[in-house]
Protein backbone atom coordinates (compact mmCIF):
# COMPACT_ATOMS: atom_id res chain seq x y z
CA UNK A 1 0.00 0.00 0.00
CA UNK A 2 1.17 3.26 -0.80
CA UNK A 3 1.96 5.76 1.79
CA UNK A 4 1.25 9.24 0.67
CA UNK A 5 2.91 10.91 3.57
CA UNK A 6 6.10 9.41 3.12
CA UNK A 7 8.96 11.06 2.40
CA UNK A 8 9.22 10.16 -1.45
CA UNK A 9 5.86 11.20 -1.64
CA UNK A 10 5.94 14.45 -0.20
CA UNK A 11 9.43 14.76 -2.78
CA UNK A 12 7.14 13.95 -5.44
CA UNK A 13 4.37 16.41 -4.69
CA UNK A 14 7.17 19.25 -4.62
CA UNK A 15 8.59 18.65 -7.53
CA UNK A 16 5.21 18.30 -9.96
CA UNK A 17 3.89 21.62 -8.11
CA UNK A 18 6.81 23.50 -9.41
CA UNK A 19 6.67 21.73 -12.86
CA UNK A 20 3.19 22.64 -12.57
CA UNK A 21 4.37 26.36 -12.39
CA UNK A 22 7.00 26.13 -15.16
CA UNK A 23 3.70 25.46 -17.36
CA UNK A 24 1.72 28.20 -16.22
CA UNK A 25 4.09 30.16 -16.69
CA UNK A 26 5.08 28.97 -20.38
CA UNK A 27 1.74 29.10 -21.08
CA UNK A 28 1.16 32.40 -19.90
CA UNK A 29 4.43 33.76 -22.12
CA UNK A 30 2.90 32.62 -25.06
CA UNK A 31 0.59 35.89 -25.03
CA UNK A 32 2.94 37.90 -26.96
CA UNK A 33 3.38 35.61 -29.48
CA UNK A 34 -0.72 35.57 -29.47
CA UNK A 35 -0.50 39.31 -29.89
CA UNK A 36 2.16 38.97 -32.56
CA UNK A 37 0.01 36.58 -34.34
CA UNK A 38 -2.70 38.82 -34.20
CA UNK A 39 -0.53 41.94 -35.85
CA UNK A 40 0.34 39.41 -38.78
CA UNK A 41 -3.01 38.24 -39.36
CA UNK A 42 -3.46 35.47 -41.60
CA UNK A 43 -0.18 33.23 -41.35
CA UNK A 44 -1.67 30.27 -39.56
CA UNK A 45 -0.11 30.50 -36.16
CA UNK A 46 -2.43 31.69 -33.84
CA UNK A 47 -4.86 28.98 -33.47
CA UNK A 48 -1.94 27.01 -33.04
CA UNK A 49 -0.51 28.76 -30.39
CA UNK A 50 -3.99 29.50 -28.58
CA UNK A 51 -3.64 25.66 -28.17
CA UNK A 52 -0.86 25.32 -27.11
CA UNK A 53 -0.97 28.01 -24.20
CA UNK A 54 -4.36 26.94 -23.32
CA UNK A 55 -3.03 22.83 -22.73
CA UNK A 56 0.08 24.61 -21.21
CA UNK A 57 -2.20 26.97 -18.41
CA UNK A 58 -4.72 23.85 -17.51
CA UNK A 59 -1.58 21.77 -16.94
CA UNK A 60 0.31 24.32 -15.02
CA UNK A 61 -2.97 25.66 -12.87
CA UNK A 62 -4.37 21.61 -12.59
CA UNK A 63 -0.47 20.60 -10.86
CA UNK A 64 -0.53 23.91 -8.78
CA UNK A 65 -3.95 22.80 -7.37
CA UNK A 66 -3.54 18.86 -6.85
CA UNK A 67 0.18 19.25 -5.86
CA UNK A 68 -0.85 22.05 -3.60
CA UNK A 69 2.79 22.10 -1.28
CA UNK A 70 4.65 25.16 0.95
CA UNK A 71 6.90 22.39 1.92
CA UNK A 72 10.82 23.08 2.13
CA UNK A 73 12.67 21.70 -0.89
CA UNK A 74 15.60 19.80 -0.38
CA UNK A 75 18.95 19.79 -2.27
CA UNK A 76 17.76 16.72 -4.30
CA UNK A 77 14.37 18.06 -5.35
CA UNK A 78 15.95 21.07 -6.64
CA UNK A 79 18.68 19.22 -8.61
CA UNK A 80 15.85 16.93 -10.14
CA UNK A 81 13.66 20.05 -10.67
CA UNK A 82 16.73 22.49 -12.56
CA UNK A 83 17.83 19.33 -14.76
CA UNK A 84 14.14 17.74 -15.84
CA UNK A 85 12.54 21.05 -15.91
CA UNK A 86 13.95 22.09 -19.22
CA UNK A 87 13.10 18.99 -20.55
CA UNK A 88 8.84 19.20 -19.59
CA UNK A 89 8.99 23.00 -20.81
CA UNK A 90 10.80 22.32 -24.00
CA UNK A 91 8.88 19.27 -24.59
CA UNK A 92 5.82 21.82 -24.13
CA UNK A 93 7.03 24.32 -25.72
CA UNK A 94 7.20 22.44 -28.62
CA UNK A 95 3.30 22.10 -29.47
CA UNK A 96 2.71 25.51 -31.03
CA UNK A 97 5.50 23.98 -34.12
CA UNK A 98 4.16 21.06 -34.32
CA UNK A 99 0.36 21.41 -34.66
CA UNK A 100 0.92 24.43 -37.12
CA UNK A 101 2.94 22.24 -39.20
CA UNK A 102 6.25 24.21 -39.59
CA UNK A 103 8.38 21.38 -37.46
CA UNK A 104 6.30 18.53 -37.45
CA UNK A 105 8.70 15.94 -36.51
CA UNK A 106 8.37 16.09 -32.56
CA UNK A 107 13.06 15.33 -32.31
CA UNK A 108 12.84 18.42 -34.50
CA UNK A 109 10.54 20.79 -32.44
CA UNK A 110 11.82 19.75 -29.36
CA UNK A 111 15.44 20.26 -30.06
CA UNK A 112 14.53 23.80 -31.49
CA UNK A 113 13.05 24.59 -28.18
CA UNK A 114 15.94 22.86 -26.31
CA UNK A 115 18.14 24.88 -27.84
CA UNK A 116 16.34 27.94 -27.62
CA UNK A 117 15.73 27.72 -23.63
CA UNK A 118 19.50 26.57 -23.13
CA UNK A 119 20.38 29.80 -25.23
CA UNK A 120 22.38 27.58 -27.87
CA UNK A 121 20.75 29.05 -31.18
CA UNK A 122 21.55 25.91 -33.47
CA UNK A 123 18.38 25.38 -35.40
CA UNK A 124 17.40 22.46 -37.54
CA UNK A 125 14.82 25.24 -39.83
CA UNK A 126 16.89 25.13 -43.35
CA UNK A 127 14.56 28.42 -44.06
CA UNK A 128 13.71 30.72 -40.89
CA UNK A 129 12.07 33.68 -42.70
CA UNK A 130 9.45 31.16 -43.84
CA UNK A 131 8.14 30.73 -40.08
CA UNK A 132 4.91 33.10 -39.30
CA UNK A 133 5.60 35.73 -37.19
CA UNK A 134 4.21 34.38 -34.06
CA UNK A 135 6.21 31.55 -34.25
CA UNK A 136 9.35 33.20 -34.83
CA UNK A 137 9.18 35.66 -31.72
CA UNK A 138 8.34 32.43 -29.65
CA UNK A 139 11.58 31.09 -30.75
CA UNK A 140 13.32 33.72 -29.78
CA UNK A 141 10.70 34.58 -26.86
CA UNK A 142 12.68 31.31 -25.25
CA UNK A 143 15.73 32.98 -25.46
CA UNK A 144 14.45 35.77 -23.40
CA UNK A 145 13.45 33.42 -20.66
CA UNK A 146 16.18 31.32 -20.95
CA UNK A 147 19.02 33.66 -20.76
CA UNK A 148 18.77 34.33 -16.98
CA UNK A 149 17.78 30.67 -16.06
CA UNK A 150 14.19 29.95 -16.83
CA UNK A 151 13.55 27.51 -13.73
CA UNK A 152 14.78 30.07 -11.67
CA UNK A 153 11.95 32.53 -12.83
CA UNK A 154 9.49 29.86 -10.90
CA UNK A 155 11.40 31.48 -7.85
CA UNK A 156 9.11 34.45 -7.57
CA UNK A 157 6.21 31.98 -7.84
CA UNK A 158 6.55 29.66 -4.52
CA UNK A 159 5.25 30.72 -1.58
CA UNK A 160 7.72 31.76 1.12
CA UNK A 161 10.32 29.74 2.85
CA UNK A 162 9.43 26.45 -0.02
CA UNK A 163 13.22 26.90 -0.57
CA UNK A 164 13.59 29.15 -4.08
CA UNK A 165 17.00 29.58 -2.69
CA UNK A 166 18.05 26.01 -3.46
CA UNK A 167 16.33 25.97 -6.65
CA UNK A 168 18.48 29.21 -7.73
CA UNK A 169 21.51 27.36 -6.62
CA UNK A 170 21.33 23.97 -8.32
CA UNK A 171 20.33 25.84 -11.58
CA UNK A 172 23.25 28.34 -11.09
CA UNK A 173 26.95 28.16 -12.53
CA UNK A 174 29.21 26.30 -9.97
CA UNK A 175 31.12 29.38 -11.05
CA UNK A 176 28.75 32.23 -8.93
CA UNK A 177 29.45 30.52 -5.83
CA UNK A 178 33.37 30.64 -6.26
CA UNK A 179 34.22 33.99 -4.99
CA UNK A 180 31.96 34.03 -2.23
CA UNK A 181 30.26 37.53 -3.19
CA UNK A 182 26.64 37.90 -2.25
CA UNK A 183 24.44 41.02 -3.62
CA UNK A 184 22.24 40.92 -2.14
CA UNK A 185 20.83 38.79 1.42
CA UNK A 186 17.15 37.55 0.25
CA UNK A 187 17.19 35.38 -3.22
CA UNK A 188 13.69 36.36 -4.04
CA UNK A 189 14.69 40.42 -3.71
CA UNK A 190 18.06 38.89 -5.83
CA UNK A 191 15.83 37.04 -8.50
CA UNK A 192 13.93 40.31 -9.11
CA UNK A 193 16.75 42.45 -9.50
CA UNK A 194 18.48 40.51 -11.73
CA UNK A 195 15.37 39.94 -14.27
CA UNK A 196 14.45 44.03 -13.77
CA UNK A 197 18.38 44.69 -15.15
CA UNK A 198 17.97 41.99 -17.62
CA UNK A 199 14.69 43.09 -19.07
CA UNK A 200 16.51 46.99 -18.96
CA UNK A 201 19.48 46.16 -21.18
CA UNK A 202 16.84 44.51 -23.50
CA UNK A 203 14.50 47.79 -23.40
CA UNK A 204 17.41 49.77 -24.07
CA UNK A 205 18.85 48.11 -26.98
CA UNK A 206 15.07 47.52 -29.10
CA UNK A 207 15.16 51.45 -28.31
CA UNK A 208 18.69 51.67 -29.82
CA UNK A 209 17.83 49.23 -32.86
CA UNK A 210 14.31 51.02 -33.74
CA UNK A 211 16.04 54.58 -33.65
CA UNK A 212 18.72 52.75 -36.48
CA UNK A 213 15.47 51.52 -38.34
CA UNK A 214 15.38 47.93 -37.68
CA UNK A 215 11.28 47.22 -37.73
CA UNK A 216 9.57 46.62 -33.88
CA UNK A 217 9.73 42.91 -34.19
CA UNK A 218 13.33 42.23 -35.32
CA UNK A 219 14.73 44.58 -32.97
CA UNK A 220 12.23 42.66 -29.88
CA UNK A 221 13.74 39.03 -32.11
CA UNK A 222 17.18 40.24 -31.91
CA UNK A 223 17.78 41.72 -28.71
CA UNK A 224 15.68 38.26 -26.91
CA UNK A 225 18.52 36.99 -28.57
CA UNK A 226 21.78 39.45 -27.73
CA UNK A 227 22.12 40.57 -23.94
CA UNK A 228 20.73 36.19 -23.52
CA UNK A 229 23.43 35.38 -25.84
CA UNK A 230 21.55 32.73 -27.98
CA UNK A 231 21.43 33.81 -31.25
CA UNK A 232 18.55 33.02 -32.74
CA UNK A 233 17.44 35.51 -35.99
CA UNK A 234 13.84 35.88 -37.60
CA UNK A 235 16.60 35.79 -41.20
CA UNK A 236 18.11 33.25 -42.71
CA UNK A 237 21.59 34.79 -42.72
CA UNK A 238 21.52 36.30 -39.23
CA UNK A 239 22.53 39.63 -38.35
CA UNK A 240 23.96 39.59 -42.06
CA UNK A 241 20.70 40.24 -43.17
CA UNK A 242 21.12 44.07 -42.46
CA UNK A 243 24.53 44.29 -43.65
CA UNK A 244 24.53 47.35 -41.09
CA UNK A 245 27.55 48.52 -39.39
CA UNK A 246 25.49 50.44 -36.81
CA UNK A 247 23.86 47.17 -36.38
CA UNK A 248 26.38 45.78 -35.72
CA UNK A 249 27.92 47.43 -33.69
CA UNK A 250 25.75 47.71 -31.26
CA UNK A 251 25.07 43.89 -31.03
CA UNK A 252 28.35 43.40 -30.34
CA UNK A 253 28.33 45.79 -27.49
CA UNK A 254 25.09 44.00 -25.81
CA UNK A 255 26.62 41.10 -26.43
CA UNK A 256 29.28 41.58 -24.35
CA UNK A 257 27.18 43.68 -21.67
CA UNK A 258 25.56 39.89 -21.88
CA UNK A 259 29.03 38.55 -20.86
CA UNK A 260 29.25 40.70 -17.87
CA UNK A 261 28.47 38.96 -14.55
CA UNK A 262 24.88 40.67 -13.57
CA UNK A 263 26.14 41.24 -10.05
CA UNK A 264 28.13 43.84 -11.42
CA UNK A 265 25.45 45.78 -13.04
CA UNK A 266 24.16 45.52 -9.12
CA UNK A 267 26.96 46.87 -7.60
CA UNK A 268 27.21 49.74 -10.55
CA UNK A 269 23.59 50.44 -9.50
CA UNK A 270 24.46 51.13 -5.87
CA UNK A 271 27.36 52.88 -7.08
CA UNK A 272 29.57 50.21 -5.30
CA UNK A 273 32.74 51.80 -7.54
CA UNK A 274 35.14 49.83 -5.09
CA UNK A 275 34.05 46.26 -5.75
CA UNK A 276 33.22 47.05 -9.64
CA UNK A 277 37.17 48.14 -9.49
CA UNK A 278 38.79 45.33 -7.83
CA UNK A 279 36.96 42.54 -9.98
CA UNK A 280 39.92 40.80 -11.19
CA UNK A 281 37.55 38.51 -13.79
CA UNK A 282 36.32 41.67 -15.17
CA UNK A 283 39.94 43.03 -16.23
CA UNK A 284 40.38 39.51 -17.45
CA UNK A 285 37.49 39.68 -19.61
CA UNK A 286 38.06 42.59 -21.13
CA UNK A 287 41.45 42.15 -21.76
CA UNK A 288 41.09 38.70 -23.59
CA UNK A 289 38.20 40.06 -25.67
CA UNK A 290 40.42 42.87 -26.71
CA UNK A 291 43.21 40.88 -27.79
CA UNK A 292 41.69 38.42 -29.74
CA UNK A 293 39.02 41.16 -31.30
CA UNK A 294 42.01 43.07 -32.35
CA UNK A 295 44.22 40.07 -33.36
CA UNK A 296 41.27 38.42 -35.60
CA UNK A 297 40.77 41.94 -37.23
CA UNK A 298 44.46 42.16 -37.58
CA UNK A 299 44.42 38.72 -39.71
CA UNK A 300 41.23 39.58 -41.47
CA UNK A 301 42.30 42.93 -42.95
CA UNK A 302 42.92 43.40 -46.50
CA UNK A 303 41.56 39.46 -46.93
CA UNK A 304 39.19 40.98 -49.47
CA UNK A 305 38.49 44.27 -51.32
CA UNK A 306 35.40 44.99 -48.55
CA UNK A 307 37.88 43.88 -46.03
CA UNK A 308 39.51 47.68 -44.94
CA UNK A 309 40.22 48.77 -41.60
CA UNK A 310 36.98 49.56 -40.80
CA UNK A 311 35.12 46.47 -41.92
CA UNK A 312 37.82 44.60 -40.29
CA UNK A 313 37.29 46.01 -36.70
CA UNK A 314 33.85 45.20 -37.54
CA UNK A 315 33.32 42.07 -38.57
CA UNK A 316 36.36 41.14 -35.99
CA UNK A 317 34.78 42.68 -33.31
CA UNK A 318 31.60 41.18 -33.57
CA UNK A 319 32.61 38.11 -34.18
CA UNK A 320 34.86 37.49 -31.57
CA UNK A 321 32.01 38.34 -29.03
CA UNK A 322 29.21 36.65 -30.83
CA UNK A 323 31.65 32.98 -30.14
CA UNK A 324 33.49 34.33 -26.85
CA UNK A 325 30.13 34.89 -25.06
CA UNK A 326 28.29 31.84 -26.99
CA UNK A 327 25.98 33.98 -28.87
CA UNK A 328 26.20 32.60 -32.07
CA UNK A 329 24.82 35.59 -34.38
CA UNK A 330 27.23 36.40 -37.60
CA UNK A 331 27.64 38.99 -40.12
CA UNK A 332 29.82 37.11 -42.43
CA UNK A 333 31.29 33.25 -43.65
CA UNK A 334 34.03 33.16 -41.06
CA UNK A 335 34.68 29.73 -42.67
CA UNK A 336 35.95 31.97 -45.72
CA UNK A 337 38.86 33.79 -43.59
CA UNK A 338 41.88 33.14 -42.67
CA UNK A 339 42.84 29.61 -41.01
CA UNK A 340 44.69 31.65 -38.45
CA UNK A 341 41.48 33.79 -37.75
CA UNK A 342 39.68 30.99 -38.01
CA UNK A 343 41.72 28.96 -35.59
CA UNK A 344 41.80 31.95 -32.76
CA UNK A 345 37.70 31.86 -32.79
CA UNK A 346 38.30 27.95 -31.56
CA UNK A 347 40.20 29.03 -28.95
CA UNK A 348 37.73 32.20 -28.03
CA UNK A 349 34.88 29.02 -28.12
CA UNK A 350 36.57 27.41 -25.48
CA UNK A 351 36.98 30.57 -22.74
CA UNK A 352 33.56 31.77 -22.74
CA UNK A 353 32.63 35.53 -20.67
CA UNK A 354 32.29 35.85 -16.55
CA UNK A 355 30.78 33.71 -14.17
CA UNK A 356 27.05 34.98 -13.00
CA UNK A 357 26.56 36.18 -16.77
CA UNK A 358 23.65 34.79 -19.64
CA UNK A 359 26.80 32.97 -21.32
CA UNK A 360 27.92 29.15 -20.97
CA UNK A 361 30.87 27.67 -21.85
CA UNK A 362 33.97 27.11 -19.42
CA UNK A 363 33.95 30.92 -18.27
CA UNK A 364 36.84 33.04 -17.71
CA UNK A 365 36.64 32.36 -13.39
CA UNK A 366 37.63 28.80 -14.31
CA UNK A 367 40.56 29.94 -16.08
CA UNK A 368 41.73 32.23 -13.90
CA UNK A 369 42.13 29.89 -10.75
CA UNK A 370 43.46 27.21 -12.46
CA UNK A 371 45.89 29.69 -13.79
CA UNK A 372 46.82 31.21 -10.71
CA UNK A 373 46.84 27.70 -9.14
CA UNK A 374 49.37 26.35 -12.06
CA UNK A 375 51.88 29.57 -11.11
CA UNK A 376 51.72 28.92 -7.51
CA UNK A 377 52.40 25.44 -8.32
CA UNK A 378 55.27 25.96 -10.49
CA UNK A 379 56.83 28.49 -7.79
CA UNK A 380 56.46 25.97 -4.95
CA UNK A 381 57.70 22.74 -6.79
CA UNK A 382 60.88 24.58 -8.52
CA UNK A 383 61.71 28.27 -7.13
CA UNK A 384 59.84 28.39 -3.28
CA UNK A 385 59.19 24.69 -1.43
CA UNK A 386 58.30 26.17 1.25
CA UNK A 387 55.99 28.90 0.37
CA UNK A 388 52.42 28.43 0.96
CA UNK A 389 50.28 27.90 -1.72
CA UNK A 390 47.12 31.17 -1.76
CA UNK A 391 45.06 32.24 -4.16
CA UNK A 392 43.29 35.31 -4.25
CA UNK A 393 40.45 37.07 -6.33
CA UNK A 394 39.28 40.03 -5.89
CA UNK A 395 41.37 40.65 -3.32
CA UNK A 396 39.79 37.87 -1.84
CA UNK A 397 41.83 34.56 -0.92
CA UNK A 398 39.92 31.51 -2.19
CA UNK A 399 39.40 28.30 -0.90
CA UNK A 400 41.56 25.59 -2.23
CA UNK A 401 38.21 23.40 -2.97
CA UNK A 402 36.62 25.68 -5.46
CA UNK A 403 40.31 25.84 -7.15
CA UNK A 404 39.83 21.99 -7.37
CA UNK A 405 36.14 22.31 -8.57
CA UNK A 406 37.50 24.49 -11.26
CA UNK A 407 40.28 22.18 -12.31
CA UNK A 408 37.44 19.70 -12.25
CA UNK A 409 35.11 21.19 -14.05
CA UNK A 410 37.30 22.29 -17.12
CA UNK A 411 38.51 18.53 -17.41
CA UNK A 412 34.86 17.21 -17.51
CA UNK A 413 34.27 19.65 -20.14
CA UNK A 414 37.26 17.92 -22.17
CA UNK A 415 36.16 14.68 -21.32
CA UNK A 416 32.93 15.46 -22.11
CA UNK A 417 34.08 16.70 -25.59
CA UNK A 418 35.68 13.78 -26.78
CA UNK A 419 33.43 11.72 -25.41
CA UNK A 420 30.73 13.46 -27.33
CA UNK A 421 32.52 13.72 -30.60
CA UNK A 422 32.87 9.92 -30.80
CA UNK A 423 29.21 9.04 -30.02
CA UNK A 424 28.41 11.84 -33.40
CA UNK A 425 30.71 10.29 -35.35
CA UNK A 426 29.50 6.35 -34.37
CA UNK A 427 25.64 7.33 -34.82
CA UNK A 428 26.13 9.62 -37.93
CA UNK A 429 29.44 9.05 -39.67
CA UNK A 430 30.23 12.51 -40.02
CA UNK A 431 33.90 14.00 -40.44
CA UNK A 432 35.77 13.91 -36.68
CA UNK A 433 36.13 17.40 -36.78
CA UNK A 434 32.27 18.44 -37.85
CA UNK A 435 31.53 16.25 -34.65
CA UNK A 436 33.81 17.70 -32.34
CA UNK A 437 32.32 21.31 -33.60
CA UNK A 438 29.20 20.51 -33.21
CA UNK A 439 29.55 18.91 -29.62
CA UNK A 440 31.41 22.16 -28.91
CA UNK A 441 28.89 24.18 -30.19
CA UNK A 442 25.87 22.21 -28.21
CA UNK A 443 28.06 21.84 -25.24
CA UNK A 444 29.06 25.56 -24.57
CA UNK A 445 25.77 26.68 -25.97
CA UNK A 446 27.16 28.79 -28.94
CA UNK A 447 25.20 27.39 -31.86
CA UNK A 448 27.24 27.54 -35.27
CA UNK A 449 30.24 26.44 -35.10
CA UNK A 450 33.02 24.94 -38.22
CA UNK A 451 32.46 22.44 -40.91
CA UNK A 452 28.98 20.59 -41.55
CA UNK A 453 27.43 22.93 -38.55
CA UNK A 454 29.55 26.18 -40.02
CA UNK A 455 27.52 29.71 -39.82
CA UNK A 456 25.80 28.44 -43.72
CA UNK A 457 24.98 25.25 -42.04
CA UNK A 458 22.89 24.10 -39.27
CA UNK A 459 21.83 20.73 -37.81
CA UNK A 460 18.99 19.26 -39.83
CA UNK A 461 21.19 16.59 -41.38
CA UNK A 462 21.92 15.03 -38.00
CA UNK A 463 19.60 11.27 -37.38
CA UNK A 464 16.68 12.05 -34.50
CA UNK A 465 19.56 10.03 -32.19
CA UNK A 466 22.28 12.33 -32.55
CA UNK A 467 19.59 15.13 -32.35
CA UNK A 468 18.73 13.74 -28.71
CA UNK A 469 22.29 13.24 -27.56
CA UNK A 470 23.24 17.32 -28.59
CA UNK A 471 19.98 18.30 -26.64
CA UNK A 472 21.48 16.53 -23.84
CA UNK A 473 24.43 18.27 -24.26
CA UNK A 474 23.08 21.37 -24.67
CA UNK A 475 21.13 20.41 -21.40
CA UNK A 476 24.76 19.91 -19.28
CA UNK A 477 25.69 22.96 -21.00
CA UNK A 478 23.79 25.26 -19.88
CA UNK A 479 23.58 23.87 -16.50
CA UNK A 480 27.37 24.13 -16.00
CA UNK A 481 27.00 19.68 -15.64
CA UNK A 482 27.47 19.42 -12.46
CA UNK A 483 23.93 19.72 -11.66
CA UNK A 484 23.35 16.91 -13.92
CA UNK A 485 26.05 14.55 -12.99
CA UNK A 486 24.76 14.77 -9.60
CA UNK A 487 21.99 12.86 -10.75
CA UNK A 488 24.05 9.68 -11.95
CA UNK A 489 25.18 9.31 -8.42
CA UNK A 490 23.29 6.26 -7.01
CA UNK A 491 23.34 7.91 -3.86
CA UNK A 492 20.76 10.27 -5.51
CA UNK A 493 18.47 8.29 -5.76
CA UNK A 494 18.01 6.62 -2.47
CA UNK A 495 16.00 7.81 0.07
Amino acid sequence: MINLRSPFWHSVRKVLFIIGTLFLVTGVAMALPILTSLFYVGEGDFVPLCISSAISISLGVLMRWIFRSNIKLEIKDALFIATFGWVFVSAISALPFILHGSIPNFTNAFFEMMSGYTTTGATILNDIEALPHGLLMWRSETHFMGGMGFVTFAVLLLPHGMGGARLFKAESSPGQVLTGERFMARNRDAVVSLWIIYALLNIVQIILYVLGGMSLFDSICHAFGTVSTSGYSTYNSSMGHFDSAYFDWVTTIFMFLGGVSFGLFYFIYKRDWKTFSINTELRWYFSIFMFFALSISFLICGHTDDYGVANSLRHGFFQTASIMTTTGFSTVDYEMWPQAAQMFLVVVSFIGASVGSTTSGIKIMHYLLIWKFMVAVIKKAFLQPLAVISIRVNERKVDMMVVYISISYFIANIFLILFGSCVLVLTDNIDFASAMSAIVSALMNIGPGFGAVGPTHNFDFFSDAAKWFLSLNMLIGRLEMFSFLALLYPTYWRR
